[in-house]
């Protein structure tokens, strides 16, 4: 894997919630334009697809990605819902909070495991796995960049 653009990946997710001052249009064009940008990169460099299993391999990608970019917007709602209320959060807010950021989490995982299921029939399934590791470790860079940057609740 090449380290600049995953570096550039990290750094672009941290820039979409270093600063809760930013408009929700500017989070969602970063994310859209920079970390997709980025991702598709770093998946084209580690994956070492043959012809015919990019053939493959792409197509299923792209309707991963689709059906992602529905979760990941909801997620900056959620980050954007967080930070507007994160001075006048009640206990209510909080819990209503905690549980959307738990069913978004179940739906990121059920979405990743039907496309590796997916992936696994239109390649194989040692490629599929090996997309399903990296798809889990940019996960994690990026939610450890938003869980550094996002304050604790008071």
């Amino acid at each position: 894997m090449k380290r600049p653009a995953s570096a550039a990946l990290i750094v672009a997710a941290a820039l979409c919630v270093a600063a809760p001052a930013f408009a929700a249009r500017d989070l969602i064009s970063i994310m859209r334009s920079d970390i997709r940008a980025e991702k598709t990169a770093i998946v084209t460099q580690a994956m070492h697809l043959t012809e015919e299993q990019a053939e493959a391999f792409w197509p299923v990608y792209k309707e991963y990605e689709n059906e992602m970019i529905k979760l990941n917007d909801e997620r900056l709602a959620l980050v954007k819902d967080y930070t507007s209320s994160y001075d006048t959060m009640t206990g209510d807010a909080a819990k209503k909070m905690i549980d959307r950021s738990f069913k978004l989490q179940e739906a990121r995982t059920k979405t990743l495991k039907k496309y590796v299921s997916r992936m696994s029939r239109a390649v194989d399934p040692r490629t599929a796995a090996r997309w399903a590791q990296l798809e889990h470790a940019l996960g994690a860079a990026i939610d450890l960049q938003i869980a550094a940057k996002l304050p604790l609740l008071k």
